[in-house]
């Protein structure tokens, strides 16, 4: 069966669905890196991609997004000359309860009485204007960094935009010490 659109999943209402221990079996997180490059760099410019509305991302999505914008910082920018994080981890557990479609499926469906569904993948859920992932980098691949960005968010089942901040200290904490 195929994987459904995921407008089916980008809303959501009630609380999220983490509790693995209660599951049979769970299809595995797709997205296994959340830092890439030089985590240890010091780079004065970061860039944020901000969601605009409050929703559910699945994993599979973050994976793609992930995968471009690194593979196009990899090519343009150098590993060395940045570090980019993946902020939003996917807890909640998606399910799906498939209907049997078709001549004679009223004989064998039971319909949606006490469904719970199989477990299908999982989703992060956000709120309008959190940060899905950063790059720190150096200001002359600011133009690349957005263009990274750019190829993420068009992965993403939200409107995003990109907040920059110029000045930002040091994340590796030998050099942040004072002395």
């Amino acid at each position: 069966m195929p994987l459904r659109p995921g407008k089916c999943y980008r809303h959501f209402s009630g609380p999220p669905y983490t509790r693995r221990e209660y599951m049979k079996d769970f299809p595995p997180m797709r997205i296994q890196v959340f830092d890439m490059g030089n985590p240890s760099g010091n780079f004065p410019l970061e860039l944020s991609l901000l969601v605009m509305s409050s929703g559910q991302i699945r994993h599979n999505a973050l994976e793609a997004g992930r995968m471009a914008a690194n593979r196009y910082l990899e090519t343009k920018v150098g590993k060395e000359n940045y570090h980019f994080k993946i902020r939003v981890y996917p807890h909640h557990v998606l399910r799906e309860h498939a209907m049997a479609v078709g001549a004679g499926a009223d004989r064998v469906s039971e319909g949606m009485r006490l469904s719970f569904g199989r477990a299908i993948g999982t989703a992060a859920r956000v709120k309008a204007g959190q940060p899905i992932a950063t790059i720190r980098t150096l200001p002359q691949f600011e133009a690349h960094a957005r263009e990274a960005f750019r190829r993420l968010s068009s992965k993403l089942p939200f409107p995003c935009k990109v907040v920059c901040s110029r000045s930002v200290a040091s994340t590796n904490p030998q050099q942040n010490q004072a002395g």
